[in-house]
């Protein structure tokens, strides 16, 4: 799909804020801080408390502490008896805290940004609904949006990816939260209707992963975009669906596309996918990669994540690709680029990552050897054409949570891992740090959009300012220790350049 990305002259269209005025050693000073004894005193009795608590993290992928019942027929309040929310357990919320604080510890730049801005409180009267994964990475990034003034509003965007007690600890701490690991499709529609659809509350700020949020404000509340500033989406299924609403004419309000920024695409896209989809295919499957055939369904930022991480354990890695370009890129890492009918006979593991629609068909299915594993690391669950096996002749069995058996009539069966959903936040956990730069680009996105004047973005579908872009990054270098390079005016003259930043062009291709 042809694309036109709109994006302002970030040295007149955005004026940073005194709050993002950060001298280098001052973060790294800041970064470098020993956690408080109270930080320290709470950690360890998380860990040492492990083994005699009724309830671990281990019961967000086995949910086998909770009981049956669906929590929209459980009454349930808070400690301050509001029953504004509804999440599996509330009762959940103190080991839900454990791990938020752990994560704490994991996004340095975003609890940068919430002690450096809280004082003057950008999101001051901004009302944010979102709809992402709720993990305790995201838990950190809504009571950080809450202490920089927003009022929010949350569901999930998977009916997988809730982690119970870290939605339960948000929930006590007085965010409406509607989600829980599980739901059914029926759910998952409700949820999101019960954070959109509240008596006295209008959003005017949507921050939304995979763009249902957005599609269903579009479909029951159109009227509700009248008050809504902006769009912040974050996945690349979203993006696809703001793209054909701008080039209809149909989209009414500004977006921002932060899933092809530079601290989203090159980091979280492809540094977290590098390691989490090892974990979640150890986790479900407890199989060794080495000497493994493995078919990769796309060579984008995610592919590229999959393929270096399987290829560095041993396995023999297979690419299909559509662009000639992306294909070059496989073919010149290594990878041989072949089509999906002449591996899937042989392949030990499929894993789709494309963001496009029946990727694996069920005459894919069929010709899979017994025992292929079957997963997908895309946003949608559309990849892989799961309802071609709901039929009477396929035997489904249930091996362990999100890991199902599908039997075929002779016997052949192969492993569908999470029903064809996203395999890292279904079946696993993904690294804190990556999710903390593309957190704090969300934060300031919502940031840019509800404070920019009338006028700036107009109903068009824009990228980060290249600026915030660099920002975002810079808060994350002293948790390495990086020292960065000073130009001198010498240099920046000859580079035609300002020596603060931006310090390349809005075409450049990192």
């Amino acid at each position: 799909m042809e694309r036109t990305e709109s994006t302002p002259d970030t040295t007149t269209a955005f004026n940073m804020p005194d709050w993002m005025q950060i001298q280098f050693a001052d973060q790294k000073r800041e970064f470098n801080k020993r956690p408080t004894k109270i930080g320290r005193r709470s950690l360890s009795r998380s860990i040492s408390q492990s083994s005699t608590d009724s309830y671990s993290s281990a019961a967000s992928y086995t949910d086998s502490s909770d009981d049956e019942t669906s929590p929209r027929d459980k009454q349930q309040k808070n400690s301050k008896g509001s029953g504004d929310f509804c999440v599996k357990n509330i009762k959940q919320a103190e080991f839900g805290r454990r791990e938020i604080e752990i994560a704490e510890q994991e996004m340095p730049a975003l609890m940068a940004l919430r002690k450096r801005a809280q004082g003057e409180k950008p999101l001051s009267g901004a009302k944010i609904v979102g709809c992402t994964h709720i993990t305790a990475q995201t838990a950190v990034l809504i009571e950080t949006l809450g202490a920089l003034g927003a009022q929010c509003r949350w569901a999930a965007c998977n009916i997988y990816s809730t982690l119970n007690e870290v939605a339960a600890a948000l929930a006590e701490s007085g965010f409406p939260v509607f989600s829980w690991k599980g739901e059914s499709e029926d759910d998952f529609w409700w949820c999101i209707d019960r954070c959109v659809n509240v008596e006295g509350w209008q959003p005017n700020m949507i921050l939304d992963d995979g763009g249902d949020l957005t599609h269903w404000i579009y479909k029951k509340y159109p009227n509700m975009f009248k008050k809504i500033k902006g769009i912040v989406e974050e996945s690349v299924t979203g993006v696809h669906r703001l793209y054909q609403l701008s080039k209809a004419g149909k989209l009414c309000v500004p977006a921002m596309n932060v899933n092809d920024s530079v601290t989203k695409q090159k980091f979280d896209n492809l540094y977290c996918c590098r390691e989490s989809i090892l974990d979640g295919l150890k986790r479900t499957t407890d199989m060794m990669f080495g000497g493994k055939q493995v078919v990769v369904c796309g060579y984008g930022e995610v592919g590229k994540g999959c393929c270096a991480a399987l290829k560095a354990m041993g396995s023999i890695v297979y690419v299909t690709e559509i662009d000639p370009i992306c294909a070059l890129q496989a073919c010149m890492d290594g990878f041989r680029l072949v089509k999906l009918n002449e591996v899937i006979r042989q392949v030990d593991i499929v894993i789709t990552c494309t963001g496009n629609k029946n990727v694996v068909t069920r005459e894919h299915l069929d010709r899979m050897k017994n025992g292929c594993i079957v997963c997908n690391m895309g946003h949608s669950n559309t990849e892989i054409d799961v309802a071609s096996l709901r039929t009477p002749e396929l035997t489904w069995e249930r091996v362990r949570s999100q890991v199902d058996h599908v039997i075929w009539p002779d016997g052949k069966r192969i492993v569908l891992l999470a029903e064809g959903r996203l395999l890292n936040l279904s079946c696993s956990t993904v690294p804190t740090f990556v999710l903390s730069i593309t957190a704090t680009t969300q934060a300031l996105a919502l940031i840019e959009l509800y404070n920019a004047p009338e006028g700036r973005y107009k109903q068009d579908v824009y990228l980060l300012p290249k600026k915030m872009d660099e920002y975002v990054a810079s808060l994350h270098l002293p948790t390495f220790d990086a020292h960065l390079t000073e130009l001198s005016d010498e240099q920046a003259k000859y580079l035609g350049l300002n020596k603060n930043g931006p310090f390349k062009p809005n075409y450049y291709r990192y």
